[in-house]
């Protein structure tokens, strides 16, 4: 979503953040029957994408926005909030958004910093560069998850930030010597 259209929405509907909002990274919706009408709305343009121009783009994001509004109201709090971010604690703000897949010039811009200063603030805090880091990082996590919960490639690959399943894969065998499906859950190990 945008930063112009969510000005424009702000604006229109008189809506400004009441705190800065420090919740969780990822807010979980429950199952509505809005929701279900919207992204079933959704499909019919992925069937028929000629039809998908800018003007509807534009509408469907401001429906989406406004659904959100309707269904999670403090979420005005992190959708209307157009402070720029001040430099913060890097290493806990890695560690909190390492998972999403974003370009390094983003996790700069939020953590408050230009990319040649994250860059070099990274290093100092991490002994790594970013992206090496964060490939690691989740590389770990994906293993944890496979291993020790049982998840598959397929379930964890996108939620740690992965661009397709094969770029996962690939990484995976190389760090750990075995491709992701390989890797069986300890429970499963101890009833066989």
């Amino acid at each position: 979503m945008d930063q112009e259209l969510l000005r424009k929405i702000s604006i229109h509907k008189n809506i400004a953040p009441t705190q800065c909002d420090k919740g969780d990274a990822v807010v979980k919706l429950k199952s509505h029957p809005l929701l279900i009408s919207f992204f079933d709305s959704l499909r019919q343009y992925e069937d028929n994408k000629e039809a998908l121009n800018n003007s509807l783009v534009f509408i469907k994001m401001k429906e989406a926005i406004l659904l959100l509004l309707e269904l999670a109201p403090k979420l005005a709090n992190s959708l209307f909030d157009f402070s720029e971010p001040g430099k913060i604690d890097l290493e806990e703000f890695m560690n909190r958004h390492y998972h999403f897949n974003v370009k390094m010039s983003r996790f700069a811009y939020l953590s408050g910093r230009s990319l040649a200063t994250f860059k070099r603030d990274f290093q100092k805090v991490f002994n790594a560069t970013p992206s090496r880091w964060l490939l690691s990082k989740r590389l770990s996590e994906a293993h944890y998850l496979l291993k020790e919960k049982g998840r598959t490639p397929s379930e964890v690959y996108i939620e740690l930030g992965f661009e397709n399943l094969s770029h996962f894969s690939f990484a995976f065998k190389k760090m750990y010597g075995v491709s992701p499906s390989q890797l069986r859950p300890v429970i499963q190990s101890i009833s066989a």
